[in-house]
C-alpha cells in the first residue's frame, strides 16, 4: 500500500485519461460495428443524445450475429435510467399491454417530452393517445373541436390543456379512481389549475361550489361544460344547450321555463333570449333567499335590466318559472287558467258537436240532390258586401294569418313543424317582428272598423244597426234557429229560412271584437311589460301570458277549422265560397240560402238595387286564387295544431 500511495498524482490522472479514452474508444467501435450491419436505422434521438447502441441493448454479445434475440423490453432498456417512472408506470391505468415506445414513438427517434417534434408533445399527444383510445369516438373528435384543442392545434397556444394535463402522464389513473385528477370530484382542482379565479368564485360564490367543498354529491365543472367536447359558453349552441344542461338536475324549473316564453323562444334558436345562466349566473349561482343571489329581490332590477330597459318593481314580482296548473303557485293566474281553459274546451266541444251533425247532414243532401249547382258564372247576382267590407276581409285575413304563422310556432315550440316553420320566417327576432306588424294592422282595422260604426250610427244616425235583421246583435231569432237547425241536421225538419246574417255568422263577427280585446291586450302588455307593471302587479304579465297564448289557440282553433267549414267546406260549399272577395252572389242562391232577407227586399221594391252584374272572369280568377292560398295556409296551420295537440 506503501508503495501505491507513493506513485506520483500525475500516473493516477494518466491511467484514468488512458481507461476513458479506452472506454469511449470500445463505445464507438461498438457503434462502428453496429453500424456496418444496422446501417438502415438512423439514431436521431434528441432525448438520448449521449446513447450508444449497447446502453439500451444490452442484451446482445458479441456472438449473437446470425442469432434470434431477446425482443428488447422496458425492463431490459428504459428501467437502467427510468426505473422510477417504470414503477409509476406498472400502478397506473396503463400497467398492462402499454410499453414506454408506445407512447414516446419510436425509440431511435425519441425527443425530450417539450420538443414539439416528440410524440408526447402536446400537439402529438392527440395522435398517440387516439391510437388506443378512438372508441368512443367522441372521446378524440370532442376534443379536436372543443376549445381546448382549438386552441392548441388552431391557434398553436402550447400551453393550452392537451391530453397529460388533464389525466396526467406515466401515473394516469381510470377516471373512476378517487384519486384520478380526472375523477368527479377532483375535476374543479383539475380544471382549477388553469382557471384560478373561476374556480375561487365557484367555491365561494356558488351552491355548487359549496355543495362541493362539503362533500356532497353536486355540479361541477365537467357536469356543465362536459370534458372533452368544451365549448365556449357564449356561443349560440353553448347558451341555447344551458337550459337542458341545468334542466339535468333542476328538471322541475325546466318545465316551467319552457313553458313560458324564454324558454320556448329558446327552444326555437333565439340565442339572444335569456338562459338560465343569464339569470342565475354560471360561476355565482347562490338561492334566491341568500342577499348575494342574482335573483335575490334586491338584485332583480339589475339582473333583468340586462334585457329590459324599463325594469320596475312591479316587474320584478313576474315569476319566470310560474305554473299556471297549480292553484299553490299563484291563485289568481290558476283561476284564470281554469277559465280559459274551460272556454277553450267549452266553445270546441259545441261547435264540434254542431258541425259533425252538420257534416253528416250535408252529406246526405249532396248524395239526394238537394243542393243545386252554385256560382253561375253568366246569372243574375246579387249585391252582398261593399268593396270596403271586401277589402277589410282581405286585410283581416293577412294579418290573422300572420299573427297565426309567427305565434303558433311559439305555442307548439316542441312540435317537429315549428322550427322548420320558424326558419321560414327568418328565425324568432323576424317572426317577431313580424307578429307586431301584423298586430298593429290588427288594431288598426278594428279602429277603422269602430270608427265607421261610430259615424254610422252616431253621425249618420242608421237605424237597425243594435236591433233587427241588419244587426249583428245575437236575437231571439238566433235561438230558434239554432234549435231549428239541430231538427233538421237530425232530419226532424227542414232547414230554418235565413236572414242576412245567421247566428254562427254573428258568432264569427262578435268574436272577432273578443278576440282582439283579450288577445290584443294581453300582447301588449306582453309587448310592453315595462309600462304595464309601472301600474300593475308583475303577476299580471304571468296571467297575460297564459290569456295571450290560450285565446290564441282558441281563435286560431275555430278559424281554422270551425268558420273554414261553415262558409267553405262543408259539401254544399266546397271547395269555397268566394263571395266575400266578389262581394256579391247568385241570385239563385241569394233566394235559397238568404229567403228571408230576399221576401223583404221584394216586398219593400229594394231588389233592384242590389242586383249586379255576374263577376268577371278576372274577378272569379283572383278570388280563388287568393282564396286557396288563405285556405291552404290555414287548413295546414290547423292539422299542424291538431298533431301537437294529440304529441304527433
Amino acid at each position: 500500500m506503501d508503495k501505491i500511495a507513493r506513485v506520483p498524482s500525475y500516473l493516477w490522472h494518466s491511467m484514468a485519461l488512458a481507461l476513458l479514452l479506452t472506454l469511449a474508444m470500445s463505445a464507438e467501435a461498438q457503434d462502428i460495428n453496429c453500424a456496418n450491419c444496422h446501417e438502415d436505422i438512423a439514431f436521431t434521438s434528441t432525448a438520448h443524445p449521449d446513447l450508444t447502441c449497447h446502453d439500451c441493448h444490452t442484451n446482445v454479445t458479441a456472438e449473437h450475429q446470425g442469432k434470434d434475440l431477446e425482443p428488447l423490453t422496458d425492463e431490459i432498456s428504459c428501467a437502467q435510467c427510468h426505473g422510477k417512472l417504470l414503477r409509476t408506470l406498472s400502478r397506473s391505468a396503463h400497467k398492462d399491454g402499454v410499453s414506454c415506445i408506445n407512447c414516446h414513438g419510436e425509440p431511435h427517434n425519441i425527443h425530450l417530452t417539450d420538443d414539439l417534434s416528440s410524440a408526447v408533445s402536446p400537439v402529438n399527444q392527440i395522435k398517440q393517445c387516439g391510437a388506443c383510445h378512438d372508441t368512443p369516438a367522441s372521446l378524440i373528435d370532442g376534443y379536436l373541436t372543443s376549445e381546448h384543442g382549438k386552441a392548441l392545434l388552431l391557434s398553436g397556444l402550447i400551453n393550452a390543456p392537451s391530453c397529460s394535463d388533464c389525466h396526467g402522464d406515466h401515473s394516469i389513473l381510470p377516471v373512476a379512481s378517487d384519486r384520478a385528477p380526472a375523477a368527479h370530484k377532483n375535476s374543479p382542482e383539475m380544471c382549477g389549475s388553469c382557471h384560478v379565479m373561476l374556480l375561487e368564485n365557484w367555491k365561494n360564490q356558488s351552491a355548487h361550489g359549496q355543495q362541493w367543498q362539503a362533500g356532497e354529491d353536486g355540479p361541477v365543472c365537467i357536469d356543465c361544460h362536459a370534458t372533452h367536447a368544451i365549448k365556449d359558453p357564449t356561443t349560440a349552441s353553448s347558451r341555447l344547450a344551458s337550459a337542458d344542461n341545468c334542466g339535468g338536475c333542476h328538471d322541475e324549473f325546466l318545465t316551467t321555463f319552457r313553458d313560458g316564453f324564454h324558454g320556448k323562444a329558446n327552444d326555437l334558436g333565439f340565442v339572444s333570449g335569456a338562459t338560465c345562466a343569464d339569470c342565475h349566473t354560471p360561476h355565482n349561482n347562490l338561492p334566491e333567499e341568500d342577499p348575494l343571489s342574482s335573483v335575490n329581490a334586491a338584485n332583480l332590477v339589475a339582473t333583468c335590466g340586462q334585457c329590459h330597459d324599463d325594469v320596475t318593481q312591479s316587474f320584478i314580482s313576474y315569476d319566470p318559472h310560474n305554473d299556471p296548473t297549480n292553484p299553490d303557485d299563484n291563485y289568481v293566474v290558476y283561476i284564470i287558467w281554469i277559465f280559459m281553459t274551460g272556454l277553450l274546451i267549452g266553445v270546441f266541444a259545441f261547435f264540434g258537436i254542431h258541425d259533425i251533425l252538420w257534416l253528416q247532414r250535408s252529406l246526405v243532401g249532396v248524395l239526394r240532390g238537394e243542393f243545386e249547382e252554385k256560382y253561375d258564372k253568366t246569372g243574375q247576382y246579387v249585391k252582398r258586401f261593399t268593396k270596403m267590407n271586401s277589402r277589410m276581409h282581405v286585410v283581416i285575413i293577412v294579418t290573422f294569418l300572420l299573427l297565426a304563422m309567427t305565434g303558433l310556432p311559439l305555442k307548439f315550440h316542441s312540435a317537429p313543424w315549428a322550427q322548420v316553420l320558424m326558419d321560414l320566417l327568418g328565425g324568432v327576432e323576424s317572426s317577431r317582428f313580424i307578429h307586431r306588424v301584423a298586430a298593429i294592422g290588427t288594431f288598426g282595422y278594428m279602429v277603422f272598423h269602430v270608427g265607421h260604426l261610430f259615424i254610422r250610427w252616431v253621425i249618420n244616425r242608421e237605424k237597425g244597426l243594435l236591433w233587427g235583421p241588419n244587426s249583428m246583435v245575437p236575437q231571439p231569432k238566433d235561438l230558434r234557429d239554432f234549435f231549428a237547425n239541430l231538427r233538421y241536421f237530425l232530419y226532424f225538419g227542414e232547414r230554418p229560412a235565413g236572414d242576412r246574417w245567421t247566428y254562427f255568422e254573428k258568432f264569427d263577427y262578435l268574436a272577432v271584437f273578443w278576440g282582439v280585446m283579450i288577445i290584443g291586450l294581453s300582447g301588449l302588455m306582453l309587448w310592453l311589460p315595462g309600462f304595464f307593471t309601472s301600474f300593475l302587479p308583475g303577476w299580471t304579465l304571468n296571467a297575460a301570458y297564459v290569456i295571450h297564448s290560450d285565446e290564441a289557440l282558441l281563435a286560431t282553433g275555430f278559424i281554422f277549422i270551425f268558420h273554414f267549414f261553415h262558409t267553405h267546406l262543408r259539401p254544399e260549399s266546397f271547395p269555397m265560397d268566394p263571395v266575400v272577395f266578389l262581394g256579391k252572389m247568385p241570385l239563385e242562391q241569394f233566394k235559397a240560402e238568404r229567403s228571408i232577407e230576399y221576401q223583404r227586399l221584394v216586398d219593400n221594391n229594394e231588389l233592384d238595387d242590389y242586383l249586379v252584374d255576374a263577376p268577371t272572369a278576372k274577378e272569379f280568377r283572383d278570388a280563388y286564387i287568393w282564396g286557396t292560398v288563405f285556405l291552404i295556409i290555414g287548413i295546414t296551420l290547423a292539422i299542424g295544431i291538431i298533431l301537437a295537440l294529440l304529441g304527433a
